[in-house]
């Protein structure tokens, strides 16, 4: 009989108390402004979003002409956000550009805006670009991506 005290004692009253702790705590977490609780989206980054497409991508280039695109972004939250356009060969990254603060809602602008992305890539090889833009928050990213041939 004492044995089984024992046993409540050491491995169930600390389990119980855990989750009673741990409860109150994310409660309270919770409770403090611009918290959320969203278990299901792994990072805070949403692959291929309709909402942000690369326009001008070819899919092939030669060595001697320039890789020119322009985003286009439909989600109005990600106004004056940070874009960032990454070239990648394989894992590798060749290239990346940024450009911070874009507002692009006032004038209904393609990205970058008074500004150009533009890179020459003299090695021959599969590439992929991926257009990433980030809220004013920094919080939440959405991206698209594009694969090309450069010969």
């Amino acid at each position: 009989m004492a044995t089984r005290g024992i046993l409540y004692a050491v491995f169930v009253l600390p389990v119980i108390f855990s989750i009673v702790f741990g409860s109150a705590v994310m409660a309270d977490i919770l409770q403090e402004p611009d918290r959320e609780l969203n278990m299901w989206r792994i990072g805070s980054v949403s692959s291929h979003d309709k909402s942000i497409q690369i326009i001008g991508l070819a899919q092939q280039y030669s060595t001697s002409s320039p890789v020119k695109v322009l985003v286009s972004v439909d989600d109005h939250s990600y106004d004056c956000g940070d874009l960032y356009l990454t070239i990648y060969s394989g894992n590798n990254v060749v290239t990346q550009s940024g450009f911070l603060e874009q507002c692009f809602v006032k004038d209904n602008s393609q990205l970058p805006i008074d500004d150009e992305f533009s890179e020459i890539l003299d090695t021959p090889g599969q590439y992929e670009l991926v257009a990433e833009i980030k809220d004013k928050s920094q919080k939440h990213t959405i991206s698209a991506s594009g694969k090309f041939t450069v010969k």
